[in-house]
């Protein structure tokens, strides 16, 4: 259209040029009347007689800044005063005031939740970095329990210390981790103790017993179960053995396969975490040798049958080396 207006009027340039662009020659005219037609003016909306005046307006913004109504809403204000035999203005001139003053917010008292930072830790040995946690086992009956607490080193996943109750509690939890500190030799300033912000975790007992045994203590984000992977991993290996109830008899039949599992679960059970290797070899410092002999043996195994093997000499899986809980997100070069 801005093509054919620019054409200059009569001669039949105009119809010919709508015809052969495939433009109605009315919609053309049309547009270009209303192009032509002034703007009307834009007239400001007459004040309504019966609105608040300046002194008025304020009055209601003040009372509703008042720390009596400051965090209720413009109803719940509303509702208050007529039960006083009071009436200021409706609901909407209400809002329409804070609206203007830019106060048209979530007005009640919220909890507001810190900002809680990612846990990242490391352990390149073993004692330096443990997780603990309790779960639920399912008691003879409905609605009955009882509480496994295990902790566990991050780096051999070795199970150092476990315990099964009949309640959960933070001064359950000290004598066991007094003994595990104990029996390891954990010196002041050696370990990090891991953990998520459950109410035995989180209680005044606990805090008091790491400051003085000189341990650091890390929590979880709330709801992040991420932030606690190996205890979960641990509990999700345990609630899946075939052996595992569905429900436990007692107390005592709890302890007896806990004492059976965990047994397995050090002794014998060889990690995909660790290059298959058991949590109690890594732990006790046999991870070097165990490798050396693995690496001899699939040397041989070449040296027998080189034609098995198509690319190279087999390597055993890797030793561990270093277990993080959250490892830092390093950006590639091109981004960074």
């Amino acid at each position: 259209m801005d093509a054919v207006a620019a054409l200059p009027p009569g001669g039949g340039l105009i119809g010919a040029a709508c015809a052969a662009l495939g433009l109605s020659r009315a919609s053309f005219h049309r547009r270009s009347a209303k192009a032509r037609r002034p703007a009307a003016p834009i007239r400001a909306r007459p004040r309504p007689a019966r609105a608040l005046d300046a002194p008025e307006r304020q009055a209601v913004l003040d009372l509703m800044r008042e720390p009596r109504f400051v965090d209720q809403a413009p109803a719940e204000i509303y509702a208050e005063l007529l039960d006083q035999g009071l009436y200021y203005c409706s609901i909407r001139t209400m809002y329409r005031l804070l609206h203007e003053n830019g106060e048209v917010k979530e007005r009640r008292q919220q909890l507001r939740h810190p900002v809680y930072t990612k846990p990242e830790l490391i352990a390149e040995g073993p004692n330096e970095v443990w997780s603990w946690d309790i779960t639920k086992l399912m008691g003879p009956a409905k609605w009955t329990y009882f509480y496994l607490y295990v902790i566990i080193d991050i780096f051999s996943r070795r199970v150092v210390a476990w315990l099964v109750a009949d309640a959960e509690s933070a001064a359950l939890f000290k004598l066991l981790f007094e003994d595990a500190a104990a029996k390891h030799s954990v010196l002041p300033g050696q370990l990090t103790l891991h953990a998520d912000r459950g109410p035995a975790m989180k209680a005044k007992a606990t805090a008091l017993l790491l400051a003085d045994l000189g341990v650091t203590k890390s929590h979880s984000r709330p709801y992040t179960s991420n932030d606690n992977p190996f205890s979960e991993s641990l509990f999700k290996t345990c609630k899946y053995q075939p052996q595992f109830p569905e429900r436990f008899g007692c107390i005592q039949d709890a302890r007896a396969f806990c004492r059976s599992f965990f047994g397995w679960y050090n002794g014998q059970h060889h990690h995909l975490g660790l290059g298959l290797m058991t949590p109690n070899q890594v732990h006790y410092g046999q991870a070097d040798e165990i490798y050396a002999a693995r690496k001899r043996t699939l040397e041989n195994a070449f040296a027998a049958n080189p034609n098995r093997f198509v690319k190279s000499i087999p390597a055993p899986p890797k030793r561990p080396t270093a277990a993080w809980i959250n490892p830092p997100h390093i950006k590639p070069e091109s981004q960074a």
